[in-house]
Formats: C-alpha cells, structure tokens, sequence
C-alpha cells in the first residue's frame, strides 16, 4: 500500500520541534539498490505556468518503499540536486543551504534557503508537494520529510550519472520530454567541446585538486568521482594522471609523499570554501604554488594551474558541467 500524503494537522508543533543534520553533498549509499517503478507513464509535458496544481496521484517507488505523489508537482524541493529543475525549466521552491559549505551560489536562485543544519520548519512554510532526496537522506530523515509532503530518495545508482538522475526528476514531474530535449542539446555541446579540447591540448594529463581550507591539506579528485569523472574522463575523454586513474575512491587527501610523483600537465584547483578573492584563501594558493614540492609537478613548472569557483566543481549536475566545459574551453582552449 502506497504511503498516504502528509496531513498537516497535529504534525505542525512536532515537525516545527524536530532539528535535522546533513552534513554531506554527496550520496552515503544507505540505499543504493533502490528501485524505481510508477503505476503509469509520466506525462510528457508539464501543465502551463501558474496553473492550480493538480489533483491527480500516481505511485512510485524508491528504495524506502512506496510512495503517491501528485502527477504533476508544481511546488518541488530537490535538496542539493536544484540543478537538474533549473536545468528543466523548473524553479525549486527553497534552496539547499549549509552554514559549513554555503550554498550553490551558481545557480543564481532567488528562493528562500533551507539550512539542513537547522529546523525543518523552513521546508514546512514552504509547502512543498513533492521533497526529492538524495544520499544524505537516512531513514530517519526521511520519515522526517514524509511528513511535510511526499518525498522520494533518488537511489545511488542513478545519482552517480547525470543524464539518469535528470531523467528520473523528469519522470517525477511528469516532464519527461523536457528531459529529452535538454539531453540532446547537452551531447551536442559534448561533442563540441570534446573536439575542441584534444585539438588544443592532445593526450597531457588533467586532474582536478581541492584545498581544504581548515588544514590546507589537497584532495585529489579520482575518475570515479562523481564530480568530474564522467564528465571530464568519459565524455570529454580528458586523460588522468596514472594516480587518479588507479583511484578506486572518488576523492582522497594526498599525502605529500606522492606529490612529486603526480604527472599531472594541468590542474583544476578550488576551495574547499569561500573563493579565492579572500585573503586567506589567496594566501594559501601563493604558498602551494611556491611550496618546493609542488614546483616539481609539470603544472606548477609550466603556470598551468587554474583556480576556479567552486560550487559548480563540487556537483556533477547538467547545469554545473555546463559551466564546467565553459572553464576547460577558456582555461586550455583560448
């Protein structure tokens, strides 16, 4: 039996009362072999802007069990994933915000913030009829939003691809041709900035480095990360430095030993916070860059070390990668 929709009527104190932390951006794998069926076809198109939402249900299913949602969602919250509705026309109703990293300031939205650090209330007052989740979604969590409206956990196996991930939020809004369409623009600008890359810098070796602010300590970005590891080794077909390459993790703090082995031609840099205009930020980079060890890495020898914003290099979204292929274009194609 489908899970019955939120009522709101002798939830509000609790709801309001219960605090919340989610701390991740990235998913946890609690349910990774979540499955996804519906009882009917998404629709195709979605009903024209600022039309009463609809009455009409359907149920689909994620890893935490059944659930009924309405056909066609106007008021959405996709936490951390408000990428894919901007990708899709779609303007989220509030906006992931965590205190400790910020938001994704990229996207521009003029929604109010949901800190996830903090009361649930934010979500609550915003009335939302369909909460997407993602992997910081435990159990708990989940039962948590459940009660503010019908919520659906997107499973790890679908966020670790981009095109799934936007089809599927397609599915649940019942845009499903909205999808296609953004799909195919997206491979033809694939396309276009592959081509353009290996005529500019062949076969060198790019990786993707992040400082982390706290200890100055580097994260080196592997091709599994789901960050950049589609994107930049499988669709665009950059290479990797051997390191990354063996990585069996997304991302793990190098250890200095393994700088000067780190063959890598090109270097995409952020922060782990903030942006590199701040003092304290510039000041590390100044100190990587004239660090003995680091000078010993092709990139360093050669100035081919980029620093860039980091809030679209931390999600591996349609909209993000966007951006992301505009950097490479500027920074190794100009």
């Amino acid at each position: 039996m489908a899970r019955p929709g939120f009522m709101k009527t002798g939830w509000i104190s609790l709801i309001t009362a219960a605090m919340i932390t989610v701390t991740g951006c990235g998913p946890t794998g609690d349910q990774a072999a979540a499955t996804v069926t519906t009882d009917q076809p998404a629709q195709a198109t979605a009903a024209p802007s600022g039309t009463p939402p609809q009455t009409g249900t359907r149920v689909v299913t994620d890893g935490f069990g059944e659930v009924k949602i309405p056909t066609n969602p106007k008021r959405v919250s996709a936490l951390y994933r408000e990428d894919y509705l901007v990708a899709l026309g779609v303007k989220p109703i509030v906006q992931y915000y965590n205190p400790m990293w910020g938001k994704q300031d990229y996207l521009k939205l003029d929604v109010p913030l949901f800190d996830v650090t903090g009361s649930i209330e934010a979500l609550l007052v915003s009335e939302p009829d369909l909460i997407i989740g993602a992997g910081e979604v435990d159990a708990a969590q989940y039962e948590l939003y459940s009660k503010v409206a019908p919520t659906f956990r997107l499973p790890d196996d679908v966020l670790a691809d981009s095109r799934k991930t936007l089809t599927l939020i397609a599915e649940l809004l019942g845009i499903s041709g909205k999808a296609e369409q953004v799909l195919a623009d997206y491979e033809a600008r694939i396309v276009d900035v592959k081509a353009k890359l290996k005529a500019a810098i062949g076969d060198e070796k790019l990786v993707v480095l992040r400082m982390n602010v706290a200890d100055k300590s580097i994260n080196i970005f592997g091709i599994h990360n789901t960050f950049v590891g589609q994107i930049l080794y499988e669709d665009l077909g950059l290479n990797a430095p051997g390191f990354a390459k063996a990585m069996t993790e997304g991302n793990i703090v190098l250890s200095k030993e393994v700088i000067p082995e780190l063959d890598a031609d090109h270097i995409i840099l952020l922060p782990s916070n903030g942006t590199w205009e701040e003092e304290s930020n510039a000041k590390a980079l100044k100190e990587m860059k004239e660090n003995p060890l680091w000078k010993t890495v092709p990139a360093f020898k050669n100035g081919h070390v980029y620093p860039v914003e980091r809030s679209y290099w931390q999600t591996g979204a349609i909209t993000a990668n966007g951006l992301k292929m505009d950097d490479l274009l500027r920074l190794l194609a100009s």
